[in-house]
């Protein structure tokens, strides 16, 4: 298993999202690789993470899920893989107290690839289908809570994702209602709703 910090496009190392490379066995009969490992996961998380629940979506070209998260007391971390298809998955730096706040980090997931991205607790997480279907699988630490979620919307010009549209084949970005109607950051850090 390899692991790396990320950067974010204004070219600053982001403490906390790290992007794992699992080494994958294959021969003419297919592949095997270990997805999961809770002694090399701590390792390279640096401390010891429980997970509280497992997650798997489905989703078509185009659909963009995000950019959420959860406050206290319920916060979550995720370990994002796509296990079918490909996407763009993303990590937003929402620590008021960081160097790096509202900056980003991205890294294309495949199942080609077999990438994951540990997304910890005070990031905003989201991500976009690129190939024809995509299934997202990620473990969760911390349960799912409603009165803690929260969203920022995909497209602040204030963080400027880079999301690869081009790479649609001509398919429109498709959200819900409600990450269509999610509070720019500036709203989120106006109403204590940032880390």
């Amino acid at each position: 298993m390899q692991v790396e910090p990320l950067q974010s496009p204004q070219g600053a190392t982001i403490d906390g999202p790290l992007l794992i490379s699992p080494r994958a066995f294959g021969d003419e009969r297919g592949w095997f690789f270990e997805s999961w490992n809770q002694r090399k996961f701590d390792e390279a998380a640096g401390e010891t993470v429980v997970f509280s629940q497992d997650n798997h979506s489905r989703s078509v070209q185009g659909v963009l899920r995000g950019l959420h998260y959860q406050l206290a007391p319920e916060p979550q971390a995720k370990l994002v893989r796509a296990s079918i298809g490909e996407i763009f998955d993303v990590a937003v730096d929402i620590r008021q107290s960081s160097a790096t706040f509202g900056q980003w980090v991205g890294a294309h997931l495949s199942a080609e690839n077999k990438q994951q991205l540990w997304v910890p607790e005070g990031f905003a997480h989201g991500f976009l289908t690129l190939s024809p279907v995509a299934e997202v699988q990620y473990k969760a630490r911390g349960f799912w809570n409603k009165e803690c979620e929260r969203a920022i919307v995909w497209n602040d010009a204030s963080i400027n994702i880079q999301w690869p549209l081009d790479q649609l084949d001509g398919a429109e970005v498709s959200l819900s209602s409600k990450d269509a109607e999610a509070a720019s950051l500036v709203q989120a850090k106006a109403a204590g709703d940032v880390f």
